[in-house]
């Protein structure tokens, strides 16, 4: 039996990236998505998957739409068992640089998003009276900083907070929350050339940037019941880049 047989995801951020690839996988185990997105491209993504994949619109900033994605997955397929938040966006300032439209922007779509898509994930689960998982996207940020990354680094931060809250809540229910924690990873949100920025690759263990195919077959694995004993957990997928003191 495939690692999701049988399983219905919400992935957001599905247009790209992470979120893509991650839908690819989900189907490839056996599971059906609802891709989720705000840019249009989620429709591309479940072209390529046909009836296994369902496309909606969302933008995680706003309840309504978060709440109505959820609703859609039971609708559509009958049930939700995981929920993917992967929509995020990445963008610098030093500290004493940063603007009100920068910390909400990013606060918002970082953190918030991923706070509503729990909070509707959860409920729905409550209802159905299932267990399921729910598995944010946090960053290698969210554990270290780096100059100019603050505010970013302030929402993965909250995002893994959030996650170990969540855990404790909730997993008496049989729900399980978990984090990732990508480090320096080829995809569209850090124009697809980070192997390109200089000694990104020599930060690592590894000696190279990450794909996102390596982040999302960690995300089916905990979405999956063969992760059946962890939750509250901020696992790093980084090459050992937060391995490193100096």
């Amino acid at each position: 039996m495939s690692l999701l047989e049988g399983k219905v995801a919400l992935i957001t951020g599905a247009g790209s990236g992470i979120a893509k690839s991650s839908v690819e996988i989900f189907v490839r185990e056996g599971a059906r998505v609802v891709a989720a997105d705000v840019s249009g491209a989620e429709n591309d993504t479940a072209e390529l998957y046909g009836e296994e994949v369902s496309a909606v619109h969302c933008d995680v900033t706003n309840e309504a739409d978060v709440e109505a994605a959820v609703q859609a997955a039971v609708e559509r397929f009958g049930r939700i068992d995981a929920v993917l938040n992967v929509a995020g966006i990445a963008s610098g300032s030093l500290i004493a640089d940063v603007t009100a439209e920068h910390y909400d922007q990013t606060m918002d779509v970082n953190l918030r998003g991923v706070l509503l898509g729990m909070k509707y994930g959860i409920k729905a689960m409550k209802a159905a009276k299932t267990a399921g998982a729910i598995v944010n996207i946090s960053s290698a940020g969210g554990l270290n900083a780096a100059p100019g990354t603050g505010v970013y680094a302030a929402s993965k931060a909250g995002v893994i907070a959030l996650t170990k809250t969540a855990a404790l809540e909730v997993g008496h229910r049989g729900i399980r929350v978990n984090a990732i924690c990508p480090g320096m990873t080829k995809t569209e949100i850090m124009g697809a050339t980070v192997d390109q920025i200089p000694g990104a690759a020599e930060k690592t263990a590894l000696g190279r940037v990450g794909q996102p195919h390596e982040v999302a077959e960690l995300a089916a694995f905990l979405a999956s019941d063969r992760a059946s004993y962890i939750t509250g957990a901020a696992i790093p997928v980084d090459g050992g880049w937060t391995a490193k003191l100096a």
